[in-house]
């Protein structure tokens, strides 16, 4: 396994790399989640590379990027446990050379309109707008034919997918299932910041979500009623606090109202202290 520290470096890695290149775009504190997209890329293509990457354009002044967990021998360890061929590890100055570390600093910066704008993007303003840039300059880098992304970060999925769409990127982006603890909880590098006791409600997003799951199933399809199954459930935790539960079309993120006659994204966010952990389930007919 090559670990790539510069732009030169991985495009020299890249250039013989047998063909498809898929790419797995990681900030780190790997879990089995990420190390599921590793996996499907490793079994679908040609080449792996992954990064390995804190991009702090997408952190608002008041979150945990000083503090978000980095162990990078321990991730460079399961990378190569996992196959990766080449892993892209760039300092913040690689990366942004004008030393932006906000997206308004940058002196271009990728805005993805509608769908960046709502549910987390209205909670986290400017988020979108850093995740667009560092996963427009990683593709760019990389140039990889396939890039792994995963489900439970639904909307940030759909910002992917449009901004693609729409700058004629030749990638097809690879959506991957959620992958949960036994009792439900989605994983996620930032559950290690939970106390014993959040960690004991938090299943109750996973929870909520299967119980809506369960009366689409048995026919409800009123969109109200099915996000008030979700709150009620979350809102039963005493140390859950709810920022949103939305029900929304899977493509525009528009909210639904009424009856609903097609598929929807049913996600949340909820706080647990100063933990902010997100989820999702698409409704199905």
């Amino acid at each position: 396994m090559q670990v790539a520290r510069t732009i030169a470096a991985l495009r020299d890695a890249r250039r013989d790399a047998p063909a498809p290149v898929g790419l797995v775009p990681t900030m780190g504190a790997l879990h089995a989640g990420h190390l599921s997209l590793v996996d499907r890329a490793r079994d679908e293509c040609g080449t792996v590379v992954a990064s390995l990457f804190v991009n702090p354009t997408q952190f608002g002044p008041n979150e945990d990027f000083d503090r978000y967990p980095r162990d990078e021998a321990r991730d460079l360890a399961l990378f190569e446990e996992h196959g990766v061929a080449v892993v892209f590890a760039p300092s913040v100055d690689e990366m942004y050379p004008d030393g932006a570390t906000s997206p308004d600093g940058t002196a271009t910066a990728v805005r993805v309109k509608h769908v960046a704008e709502c549910l987390e993007g209205a909670h986290r303003p400017g988020h979108f707008d850093g995740v667009a840039t560092v996963v427009a300059k990683l593709l760019n880098i990389v140039q990889p034919d396939r890039a792994y992304f995963g489900q439970k970060d639904a909307q940030q999925l759909v910002v992917i997918r449009q901004m693609v769409r729409d700058l004629h990127v030749p990638v097809e982006i690879v959506g991957c299932p959620t992958v949960r603890e036994p009792d439900g909880l989605a994983l996620s590098s930032r559950n290690g910041y939970l106390s014993a006791e959040e960690r004991g409600q938090a299943p109750a997003l996973a929870a909520g979500l299967r119980r809506a799951e369960q009366a689409f199933a048995d026919g409800m399809r009123d969109a109200e009623r099915l996000r008030l199954l979700v709150r009620e459930t979350i809102e039963a935790q005493p140390l859950a606090v709810i920022d949103y539960v939305s029900l929304a079309d899977p493509a525009t993120l528009d909210e639904l109202d009424g009856r609903l006659e097609r598929s929807a994204l049913l996600s949340l966010a909820v706080r647990f202290g100063g933990t902010r952990l997100i989820d999702n389930a698409i409704l199905t007919p």
